[in-house]
């Protein structure tokens, strides 16, 4: 067992909150949002549609409740929402398009998890009585599984055309969209451009305890607040993690190319072992493929060598750099790989 402090890289919502963040929560202006309005919940709103470039933004608990919202605004029940095959929204939201806004998830199968304008050209099908209609596409940016990849804004603007041409709606998740926009050298602005609705988070790279938020078009707002208020979604003095992420917001965003250059880092380290073959990160996360070991066992013996990652297939692992890793830390974390790897 090490006697150094614990790296734990199984995701950047693992972060602590900071003495400073820790501090806004506790100094935080609050109201009854269900009832009259929370100020400072308001003013994290207005704050995360202007970053977005959309005319509104509703705060929620979580990412997933805030992406569900989003599909159920652009979809219709009984219609379909073309989406990447290995996207989060089809893997890890216990099936909520289909419960919760009864639209049929079409997947489209890429290779590198990054939807192209072409790809859903060609998903689309003659109208006909005999097949569902398509109301939307999802896009997802970065994408989870794919390694944090990112779609630049090129290739945005691609898949909003197609789908524009298509009269299809957009929803996209940009759960870790701070992360894409800083890759990709431009505003989340630049990136949410053309989305009906947009889902980011803050509990992920901007280190906040919880929440996400979804913009959208200011005359979706009575819409939106219904169906969160059906997802069991309003609080009532949600200014106290609203001031969180407007901490966040003046003190974390602009910090993110040091997770993006942990993880190149990392990945470094790890690239002349003949039993790892790490992804090339374009963000925060890396994955780690496995030559000999299963990811599970893998995972259980760098747990007790003092770094926790998490497995994701058979003889993957998944690592996620965030604030509370530092260069050290992360330069420590490769070596342990290697060491228990090997």
């Amino acid at each position: 067992m090490t006697t150094s402090h614990p790296i734990d890289l199984r995701s950047d919502t693992v972060t602590q909150p900071s003495p400073g963040m820790r501090h806004a929560m506790a100094e935080a202006e609050v109201g009854d949002d269900v009832l009259d309005g929370d100020p400072t919940t308001r003013r994290l709103e207005e704050r995360i549609a202007e970053l977005l470039g959309t005319e509104d933004a509703l705060f929620f608990p979580s990412g997933s409740q805030a992406n569900q919202t989003g599909i159920w605004l652009v979809t219709e029940p009984g219609t379909e929402l073309l989406i990447e095959a290995n996207a989060h929204l089809i893997h890890y939201e216990m099936a909520g398009v289909a419960t919760l806004s009864g639209a049929q998830i079409r997947p489209i199968t890429t290779p590198d998890g990054l939807l192209t304008s072409e790809l859903v050209r060609a998903a689309l099908r003659p109208a006909s009585p005999h097949v569902p209609r398509v109301t939307a596409l999802a896009i997802e940016n970065t994408h989870n599984l794919a390694g944090g990849r990112v779609l630049d804004a090129a290739a945005v603007d691609g898949l909003i055309l197609a789908a524009r041409d298509a009269g299809l709606a957009v929803h996209l998740d940009g759960a870790r969209l701070w992360n894409a926009a800083a890759a990709a050298g431009v505003t989340p602005a630049r990136l949410a451009q053309g989305a009906d609705t947009v889902m980011v988070s803050i509990s992920k790279a901007l280190g906040c305890p919880v929440g996400s938020c979804l913009g959208f078009r200011k005359d979706r707002r009575a819409r939106a607040w219904e169906i969160r208020k059906r997802l069991g979604g309003g609080m009532r003095q949600s200014g106290i993690l609203a001031a969180a992420g407007l901490y966040a917001l003046d003190h974390n965003l602009d910090r993110i190319a040091e997770d993006h250059a942990n993880a190149k880092r990392f990945a470094e380290i790890l690239a002349d072992s003949p039993t790892v073959r790490p992804s090339d990160p374009q963000t925060n996360i890396v994955m780690v493929d496995l030559e000999r070991a299963s990811a599970e066992a893998a995972s259980a013996r760098l747990a007790q060598a003092g770094v926790r990652m998490s497995a994701y297939g058979p003889k993957r692992l998944r690592a996620v750099t965030h604030l509370d890793v530092t260069r050290a830390d992360i330069e420590r974390a490769a070596r342990i790989v290697l060491d228990t790897v090997r």
